[in-house]
């Protein structure tokens, strides 16, 4: 990623803290492996900004960078001057999130040779920013070093906000079919998508089955080779496997097409019933390939799912809130039938799908991924448009998945959140939908920070 930097200085602190402390940050951003726009000391006193003019010049650089700065990281090497900071983050109109840190002062460098002040500072710096109308992100502790375990978490987590920010205000969702009738659950509103950046671009279910009818087997033989490689496909009719592979083509040329990063596919049981099988790993393998795919035209599902995989860098799943697991209060079974991505399983085959086939033949249901998700620290987060407030809602939080034993079919894993009755409680009092993305990370609290302090949206971090 690419930060921008602003190193403020104050005249009648130590500017020599200025020259080092820039320095230290730039090491300590590089470090972490993302690149850096700043002044340099020829342009302005040792690359800081103390005058407007100063903060003048350092706006100027971040506009003519503005397609390539993800965020801006504000380092008080000492007090600062705390309008420079502020008027340089108007001029430049960036629009993206800012990090504000404060170097810590050292017992017995308190002179005034060597005083920072950053502390006191910090809060100036905010306060000013709160005046502008600049939103703005804190680092754990109030003082940290640059180059300290405490500020290279910290960035970590600024990254992680900042993808998620970028990602979400850039959005392109592909709506492939229409949204299953039993499923009023999964409406949403595009409106309010679109008023935080968020476009949907729909494609008929039928136009998709029409482009497969017009292709040759060999057009979709490489998809074929792809399924074969993913996940093991014994006892698959071959028939069943090929109307995967040109599903799968169809749905590719079309997102490059159209130019829609993600998507939400109609299942239930317009395929099953018209084409022969399910969607679901050619979903998982999207997914997989952090290309997210939520099932039942879920738009808001899989915006979650994108958050989360913005935030980690890791596939996000769609899953059911589905079963309670014995009478563990925080314990519950998260389900899907399943088009989850490889990357959740212990192991995975494809089977059919145990739950449709009862409706419209076994035959028409191969392609789902079975197997029991691997334990692993889980973040979780659902979204949804809200009509009546003009608002996007939604919860995050931490869990785990666990290896306690389950006996199913699908894509099922045992979840184990804390207060988890509490959450339970809160989704269905709020009116929230039963399928929620999960993440085999901990990135909610970055997901919760993008979406409440930079788009606005109302999102709550269940504790």
């Amino acid at each position: 990623m690419t930060f921008g930097m602003i190193v403020g200085n104050r005249g009648f602190f130590p500017d020599h803290l200025a020259k080092s402390g820039r320095e230290e940050m730039i090491a300590a951003i590089q470090k972490a492996g993302h690149e850096v726009v700043a002044v340099g000391p020829e342009e302005t006193k040792y690359g800081a900004i103390e005058t407007r003019a100063e903060a003048a010049r350092c706006a100027g650089l971040f506009r003519a960078h503005r397609d390539k700065i993800d965020g801006v990281i504000v380092t008080l090497p000492n007090f600062g001057d705390e309008r420079a900071i502020a008027d340089c983050l108007r001029m430049a109109d960036l629009n993206v999130p800012v990090l504000i840190q404060a170097t810590p002062d050292t017992p017995g460098r308190m002179t005034i040779r060597d005083r920072r002040d950053s502390f006191c500072g910090k809060m100036s710096a905010c306060n000013n920013l709160k005046q502008y109308g600049i939103a703005y992100s804190l680092t754990t502790l109030h003082t940290e070093t640059p180059d300290s375990p405490e500020f290279a978490a910290d960035l970590d987590r600024f990254a992680s906000v900042c993808r998620v920010v970028k990602g979400l205000r850039r959005l392109r969702i592909g709506a492939i079919g229409a949204r299953p009738a039993a499923f009023n659950t999964v409406r949403y509103s595009e409106k309010l998508l679109e008023r935080s950046g968020i476009s949907v671009e729909p494609i008929d279910l039928s136009e998709i089955l029409g482009r497969i009818n017009r292709m040759t087997d060999s057009e979709a033989q490489p998809k074929l080779d792809a399924i074969r490689q993913y996940v093991s496909t014994d006892n698959v009719p071959a028939d069943a496997l090929m109307k995967m592979a040109k599903l799968g083509t169809v749905i590719d040329t079309w997102m490059q097409q159209t130019q829609v990063s993600i998507s939400a596919i109609q299942c239930w049981t317009s395929l099953e019933e018209f084409f022969g099988v399910v969607p679901c790993t050619v979903m998982s393998m999207m997914s997989n390939n952090l290309v997210s795919s939520a099932c039942e035209v879920d738009i808001a599902g899989v915006i979650g799912m994108h958050a989360l995989q913005l935030a980690s860098g890791t596939p996000s799943a769609l899953l059911d809130w589905n079963n309670n697991y014995g009478s563990d209060p925080d314990k519950a079974v998260c389900f899907h039938c399943s088009n989850l991505p490889k990357h959740f399983f212990k192991s995975a085959r494809m089977d059919f799908q145990e739950i449709i086939a009862g409706t419209v033949g076994q035959a028409n249901t191969f392609g789902t991924c079975v197997g029991l998700v691997k334990a692993s620290p889980m973040s979780f987060a659902r979204f949804s448009t809200n009509d009546f407030t003009g608002t996007i809602d939604g919860y995050v939080g931490h869990g785990e998945f666990t290896d306690d034993p389950l006996d199913t079919f699908g894509g099922a894993g045992v979840v184990r959140i804390p207060n988890l009755q509490k959450l339970l409680r809160f989704i269905c009092e709020n009116g929230f939908e039963h399928h929620v993305a999960a993440n085999m990370s901990t990135v909610a609290a970055a997901v919760h920070e993008a979406t409440t302090r930079y788009l606005g949206w109302n999102v709550v971090m269940h504790e």
